[in-house]
């Protein structure tokens, strides 16, 4: 059976953590930022992290990273 490949545009929006969490970026933040208030532009700039709902299917993108 072939290795499973990793999906490249994945493994650039995704990083694992020590404990085993997977980091992502907040969506927002690339135009349209006058309207947005300072506290809410330094909260999207901040990382986050993938929810538990959403797991199984980045976990399917990133074989290879668990």
């Amino acid at each position: 059976m072939p290795k499973i490949k990793t999906n490249r545009s994945a493994a650039k929006r995704f990083k694992l953590t020590g404990s085993g969490k997977v980091k992502r970026r907040k969506q927002n933040m690339r135009h349209i930022l006058t309207k947005k208030s300072p506290k809410r532009k330094r909260n999207l700039g901040k990382s986050a992290i993938v929810d538990s709902a959403n797991m199984k299917a980045v976990r399917r993108l990133l074989p290879n990273s668990f």
